[in-house]
């Protein structure tokens, strides 16, 4: 579709966020004839970004006109195929992602990174190193600024961009260089009619355009992933990783509390205790951004001492403050049964456990043993908390709900004593009372710094 791009005049951006905005700033540079869509109010912020660029808009709903008029719809992410209103395009408009529509737009070296779990961290550990290297670098996609953002300010020598099944959803001829697969676990089944399967093979589109240059890192631990490649095929130069079981670890693994990287001819290794994100989820994370940077002739020296100095992003297991010797960790970013699955077994002392949200499908049964081993209490913050007490009543002694974040720490600071662990991990999304996890975790930031 790239040699085309030229053909489409008209397009029609769904949705007036970070995704769909910067998809509509590119398309306006770009020269075409752009509008901006969504069924919700669009942000101030955005709008006022519309505005200034003068890119017509609509916001409370979508006209059928608009559908009718486009060449092109770029829709953006949190958008499913079925939405009605996809439903009234013509036959021959199509409909492609933002992340499909930016690459278009630039001849950069791609290093795409998805799973469900890790990807973020995985994404900014790798920016991390190749900008300490010296590479013109820029990290984008699901987190941070779109992809088509970036694009509309200065086309990088290499773009790191963190997917999620919804993006890779929607492209076509889109495809990196190096692509990173963490973990697939459950989650966003919502989505994808409750069929594991289907988001399983969601992930692995971020393979589908490879070609035998490319290289395809992956987790080798997680047999979702293995089952995924040998049924895919991908045709890119398999890269495997592996925490647990350093046979399966060809390029990448642990041994004797050493951290071993092998390719281009050239080991690399550091103790354990070197790195800077610790914790046992954290070290396949931090192998898949070594193995990535490597490709890319990163020196073993300049890869060390980026893996010593990297400072973690907010909301993943983020130590808040120690209040009375209870310490409070802000982990919002856990919007699934898996990372929070991890957050719990990183921690020896008792929990008290903040969870809840927006359910998306989830089975917490996984999470009993851990709960009946470490949990001495749960505060359910969510609108619908039936689901985690029905699943946790038998087997954790307290369970309190709360509506507000100021609400589930003064709980936790009344049932926590010294030495307790206060741990937001809420498994869930963040919608039903906040605006995204961001929010949420900062208003429990608030909140224990207020006590």
């Amino acid at each position: 579709m790239q040699e085309n791009r030229n053909i489409y005049k008209n397009v029609l951006v769904l949705g007036g966020s970070e995704s769909g905005t910067g998809a509509a700033m590119l398309a306006h540079k770009a020269g075409m004839d752009v509008f901006v869509s969504d069924a919700n109010t669009i942000p101030e912020k955005y709008k006022a970004e519309l505005q200034r660029f003068r890119i017509p808009f609509e916001e409370g709903g979508h006209s059928i006109q608009q559908v009718a008029h486009a060449d092109l719809i770029v829709k953006s992410p949190g958008i499913p195929d079925s939405a009605p209103i996809l439903q009234q395009k013509n036959e021959n408009t199509a409909v492609i992602s933002e992340i499909e529509f930016a690459s278009w737009y630039t001849s950069a070296t791609i290093i795409g990174v998805t799973g469900t779990n890790g990807k973020t961290t995985t994404s900014l550990l790798t920016g991390h190193i190749l900008k300490e290297a010296g590479l013109d670098v820029c990290v984008a996609g699901n987190v941070g600024i779109s992809f088509a953002r970036a694009l509309t300010e200065k086309d990088y020598d290499v773009f790191v961009l963190e997917l999620s099944s919804f993006q890779l959803d929607g492209i076509v001829d889109f495809h990196p260089a190096i692509a990173v697969i963490t973990n697939i676990t459950p989650d966003h089944l919502d989505r994808y009619e409750n069929d594991f399967e289907r988001y399983a093979s969601a992930k692995l589109r971020i393979a589908k355009n490879q070609t035998i240059h490319d290289h395809l890192i992956y987790n080798a631990d997680d047999q979702v992933i293995n089952q995924q490649i040998a049924k895919h095929q991908p045709k890119a130069k398999l890269l495997p990783f592996a925490v647990l079981n350093k046979d399966l670890g060809k390029n990448g693994t642990i041994i004797n509390e050493k951290f071993h990287i092998n390719i281009l001819d050239n080991p690399f290794t550091m103790t354990l205790e070197e790195l800077a994100l610790q914790g046992k989820h954290n070290l396949g994370n931090s192998l898949a951004a070594g193995i990535s940077a490597r490709l890319l002739q990163v020196r073993n020296e300049s890869l060390r001492q980026s893996l010593s100095n990297y400072k973690n992003a907010a909301h993943r297991l983020e130590f808040v403050a120690n209040v009375h010797g209870v310490a409070y960790y802000n982990d919002s970013k856990a919007t699934n049964v898996n990372s929070t699955w991890y957050a719990l077994e990183h921690f020896q002392q008792p929990i008290v456990w903040i969870a809840g949200g927006q359910d998306k499908g989830n089975d917490y049964t996984t999470l009993i043993p851990l709960a009946r081993q470490k949990i001495k209490a749960i505060i359910c913050l969510g609108t619908d908390n039936q689901k985690l007490i029905e699943t946790f009543k038998e087997h954790v002694e307290v369970i309190a709900e709360a509506t507000t974040a100021e609400q589930a720490v003064m709980y936790a600071s009344l049932i926590a004593v010294k030495n307790d662990v206060v741990l937001l991990s809420p498994a869930c999304a963040s919608f039903d009372l906040f605006s995204n996890y961001e929010d949420r975790g900062n208003k429990f930031k608030l909140a224990v710094k207020s006590l």
